[in-house]
């Protein structure tokens, strides 16, 4: 029997298994989760079934356990089962003097955190970017000529002579996180960008996230003041900015970024933009 079916539920209370029960596993055998779940509700111990409940896909113990009957669904909303989930998992808090109000909604964020922006090292060229300004010469690929941070970044987005800027939209229901969800919990909203200017030409960075509800209206707003980088500051900088208590209604997240050159020299000399990155933290 799956998860999936709807799982009978024979007695309100949950107690020792009775001995008519006991033919359904062989005495000289280990009993697998399966056959524990083909057990009446009432003759699996309460440890055994945390014990199931640790080796089922989280999803699947949310969905469908925490519904058979009162004694699972206690099981199931217990800080005790989702704190050792995390444990087992290595998902603990970086700084451990914080621990979450919230250990299942604490696991859920960890299990689902991933980089929400397609496409963040220009290795699909422009795919999932749309372009919104293309001045000078025009937005390109190169190859980083600044070692990066991060030594996955080989290839990055480079501005011209005149403003250059592209965007994407996230749609955060479709990413897995649906309205009751965000409206409930909230949850931080990490926004990172990665950009460098050439040795030779000085150039502007640009950088704006928006929050936006079912109709695209503005919820809330990052949007610093753009940043000038002198010749010859050639390094890589990171901007950094958290999303947090922003109220219900945030459906879509738009981000935008680029820039151009401060000296208007013909080709590509203008700020360079790579791993963009926009994760649902279960921290901040």
């Amino acid at each position: 029997m799956s998860l999936a079916d709807p799982i009978k539920k024979k007695r309100k209370v949950m107690g020792a298994a009775p001995s008519s029960s006991s033919s359904l596993v062989p005495a000289n055998e280990s009993p697998s989760i399966d056959s524990l779940l083909e057990l009446p509700v009432h003759s699996v111990p309460l440890e055994i079934v945390e014990e199931i409940f640790h080796n089922l896909p989280h999803d699947r113990v949310i969905q469908h356990c925490r519904l058979v009957c009162k004694q699972w669904k206690e099981v199931v909303d217990s800080e005790s089962l989702w704190r050792e989930r995390c444990r087992r998992e290595g998902l603990l808090p970086r700084d451990v003097t914080r621990t979450p109000d919230d250990w299942r909604m604490y696991y859920v964020l960890c299990k689902k955190r991933r980089n929400l922006l397609k496409n963040p090292k220009a290795e699909g060229k422009f795919k999932y970017w749309r372009i919104l300004e293309n001045g000078g010469d025009r937005w390109k690929i190169e190859d980083v000529m600044e070692q990066h941070p991060n030594a996955n970044v080989q290839k990055n987005f480079v501005t011209s002579y005149q403003m250059c800027l592209m965007s994407q939209e996230i749609n955060l229901t479709s990413e897995g996180y649906n309205s009751s969800f965000m409206d409930r919990f909230q949850p931080p909203i990490k926004i990172t960008d990665w950009y460098a200017a050439r040795w030779d030409c000085a150039c502007k960075y640009i950088i704006k996230v928006e929050l936006l509800d079912e109709n695209k209206r503005c919820l809330q707003k990052f949007e610093p003041a753009a940043v000038d980088l002198d010749q010859g500051e050639n390094q890589w900088y990171q901007t950094t900015h958290v999303f947090t208590n922003y109220g219900p209604g945030v459906r879509y997240l738009n981000f935008v970024h680029g820039g151009k050159d401060r000296q208007f020299w013909a080709g590509w000399y203008g700020v360079r933009v790579t791993d963009s990155s926009v994760e649902v933290c279960p921290e901040v």
